[in-house]
Order: structure tokens, then sequence, then C-alpha cells
């Protein structure tokens, strides 16, 4: 691969994709957590932070795609490397089903009826998988342009819902008796940190462009820094504006699929209700509630519902990235990493896993709480390979101490006379736990996710059993 990206086009691309997730994100929390959801996202935000970092100094040492695969692979061996990066497979489909299921809540800005009816959002978002699948096989390339464009617009206007929330609306003591009124039970309050992982989705895709970055040791570490600080910042933004304009119970009933469409139709309205008693400042207030109420809705339906099918065809890309890297490293059978005699596309893998997301869309024809399941079920995935490439980045250390480490992770402690980075450690400790309960509350994803990786593993034996046999 053609090595041409810089900082700017690695972290456009990178928050492109995490900073899609506060699309539905939010809302999905909401539904698990309640009223401990500013307090889920943090705690989370927290656990991404120690990833970002381990992903930093995994990058910068083995700039290839794969990421927690390619990490596992190096610090343990290949059969934890297939194990880490069938996982993150499993987030990757995940992604792409959860993105486009939820760009027809923003598009019924456009026509209510995709918001009423999920006959006609789950039928519109397997139409959007297979245009995607559709133009992949056929060949479409992402364009630095396009993604640094939509990342600018996307945090301007993230930043500018930000910023009204605080200056016109932001209220400490509401904001404290709605978390404290609806705090959730022990269990969904860690359901819901399980879940929050999925408002980091995307962590992996700066690590999945290294082979196409210009000097990757210096620049993927900055990048990951850079979306690791505009992450925190707005999404904490953004959370603590939900809870200003709307209660935990509505976020969770009404905006579940479509929190930032929730903020900006109550913004105007909590803008216009705040006007103070003078006449100029009343004139003030209504005018801004006026022109915040004629473009902001529209502007988050565009922009959301675009950015979603970004995320979604990454999901789809990220898969053809990961199944080449493995297959080149026989992970998994070559099949899977075949290119298309004309298109020159991985056609067998954008077919089949197309066709994966599309059955996990599937209950969401008739089940009410598809929606935080399919949350669970990305959870599953994102945080068993995020444990694995925290417990890869720990063993390199030990194993591998002479290894070059252009980004060195601080903080360390010494483990004979090897140094340990703490954000590693717990990093592992917490995204394992976490993991942990996971499968302990969620019985959906705990039996889709290990029938996942059981046929995963069935592969790989069958395979590498066959691969040697013709040696």
């Amino acid at each position: 691969m053609r090595r041409i990206l810089g900082i700017t086009s690695l972290y456009s691309a990178g928050y492109g994709n995490v900073g899609s997730s506060i699309y539905y994100a939010l809302g999905l929390i909401a539904v698990v957590a309640a009223g401990a959801t500013p307090v889920v996202l943090l705690i989370a935000g927290i656990i991404f932070i120690f990833t970002a970092l381990t992903y930093a100094e995994g990058t910068a040492m083995y700039p290839e795609a794969g990421g927690s695969s390619s990490f596992a692979r190096h610090g343990f061996n290949e059969s934890l490397g297939f194990v880490a990066g069938w996982a993150l497979m499993l987030s990757y489909v995940v992604t792409m089903a959860i993105s486009a299921f939820t760009v027809p809540f923003y598009l019924a800005y456009f026509w209510p009826p995709l918001k009423e009816s999920p006959v006609a959002a789950t039928s519109l978002a397997i139409v959007i998988i297979l245009l995607l699948a559709a133009l992949n096989l056929r060949g479409v390339k992402e364009t630095s342009f396009l993604n640094i464009t939509l990342a600018v617009m996307d945090v301007a206007m993230q930043v500018l819902v930000v910023v009204l929330g605080l200056v016109f609306l932001f209220n400490p003591g509401l904001i404290l008796q709605r978390v404290t009124s609806l705090w959730p039970s022990t269990t969904n309050l860690i359901s819901g940190i399980a879940v929050a992982a999925i408002a980091y989705t995307g962590v992996e895709t700066i690590s999945q462009l290294a082979e196409e970055t210009k000097h990757p040791q210096v620049r993927a570490p900055r990048a990951y820094l850079l979306m690791m600080l505009t992450v925190m910042v707005i999404f904490t933004g953004i959370s603590t504006i939900a809870f200003s304009v709307m209660s935990p119970q509505e976020l969770a009933q009404n905006w579940s699929h479509d929190p930032l469409a929730g903020i900006v139709h109550y913004l105007p309205i909590e803008i216009a209700a705040k006007a103070p008693s003078d006449p100029v400042g009343q004139i003030v207030y209504i005018r801004l509630a006026e022109v915040m109420g004629a473009f902001l809705p529209f502007l988050v339906a565009l922009l959301a519902s675009t950015i979603l099918l970004i995320a979604a065809n990454s999901g789809l890309m990220g898969i053809s990235r990961l199944a080449f890297s493995m297959g080149h490293h026989r992970l998994v059978p070559p099949v899977l990493g075949r290119v298309h005699h004309r298109f020159h596309t991985p056609y067998v893998s954008i077919a089949i896993f197309s066709g994966v997301a599309i059955l996990i869309l599937l209950p969401a024809f008739f089940r009410a709480d598809f929606f935080s399941q399919l949350g669970s079920l990305y959870a599953f995935g994102s945080l068993f390979s995020f444990a694995l490439a925290h417990a890869a980045i720990l063993m390199l250390r030990i194993r591998k101490p002479e290894t070059p480490r252009p980004f060195k992770l601080r903080a360390n402690i010494r483990f004979g006379n090897r140094e340990l980075p703490i954000t590693a450690i717990l990093g592992l400790l917490s995204t394992f736990a976490v993991w942990i309960i996971l499968v302990i509350v969620q019985p959906y994803s705990r039996w889709l996710g290990f029938a996942w990786m059981l046929a995963g593993l069935v592969l790989y034996s069958i395979y590498r059993h066959r691969a040697k046999t013709r040696e």
C-alpha cells in the first residue's frame, strides 16, 4: 500500500469513526444506565484513554494493518492473533449494522415514518448495507479530503451544540437531580459501562491505516493523542447538554436511536424559555432560538446520516483490510482475501460479512429491545479484542524489551528488570472485568458472541490442519 496519509488524515478518519458513535451511543447507554449515563460515559472514557494509549504504542512498534490481531500475534502467538482478529471482525460487522440501523432515525427528519415504523427503518438499514456492499465490490475509495471535511464539520457542529448548551442552559443542580432521581441498579450500572464501550467505536481505525501512513511511528501516536483529547471533550459536553435539555426517561424512550436529534429539538425551546425579562434580552434569546430551530435539526439530520453511512462503509473496509492482513499471515483461509479479477476488490469477504451484518439486523423487525442487544454484542467483540491488545503490549514489554518503541508509554512499574506501563495494566483489568460482567448479565451477546468465536476457532483449526497437511 502507498504511504500517503498524514496526521490530519489519520485523525479525521479516526474521529470520523469514533465521533459517529455519539449519534447513537448516548441514547443506547441511557436505555441501560438511565440517570447514570454521564457517569457511565465518563468511566468508559477513562477506559478508552487506556486503550488509545496502548494502541499508540503498539501501532508505533508494528505499523501494519491488523490492530489488536497484529499486537497479539507479535506478543503471544498466531493462535491468539487469530482470536483477537476474529473478535475484532465481530465488532466491525456490528459497527456496520448499528451505523446503518441508526441512519433511518436521523433521516426521519425528512420522512417521519422512518422513526415510527420498525419495518421501514430496518428495511432501509438492510438496503444501505446492500448498497455499500455493491459499491465496495465494484471498488470505492475513501478520500482524505472528504474525511477531513466531514470530520471538521462534525466537530464544529458538536462544539456549537456544546457551547450553546453551556452558555444558555447549563444547570448543575438540574443535572444532578436527573442523575440521582433515576440511578440504575448495580447490574444495569455495570452493564451500562460495558455498553458504553460502543461510544468509542473506531479506536482501531488509525492502527488499520498504519500501512498507508507516512512515518507511522510518529504520526499514528500523535493522531491517537489528538483524537483522544477531542473525544473526551466532545462526549463529556454532549452528555452534559443532553441532561440539561431532557430527562433520562425522555432520552431513553423517545430519542434512544437519535439522541443528537433530541438535543437539537429541545435546545431552541429551552433557549426561548430561558429568555430574560428585559426586552433586549428577550429579543436576543428568541431570535437565537428561531435561528437554531430553523437550521440545527436539518444540519444534524444531514450530517449524522452522512457520517453514519461513512462509518458503516468504514466498518466494511476495515473488515477487508483485516481479512487481508490475517490472510497474509496465514490466520484465515486465503479465500477471505481473494481479490476480484476485474474490480480488484476482496469480494469474498465483502459478500460474507455484509451478509452477516444483514442477518444480525433481522431481529429488528420484531424485537423492541433489539437496539440495546446490538450494543451489547458490539461490546462483546470490542472489549475482548481491547483486553488482548493490552495483554499483548504487556507481554511485548516482557518478551521483547529490546524492540524499538518510537512511542513508549510513561508511568511504568518495575517487574524484575522489565518496565510495565500502568495504563496497559489498568486497561487490561478494566476491559476484561467489564467483558466478564457483560457475558454474565447479557444472554444475547453471550450466546451469539461465543457462537461467533466458536465458529471462528473451528474455521481456524480446519484451515491450519489442512495447511500443515499440505506442507
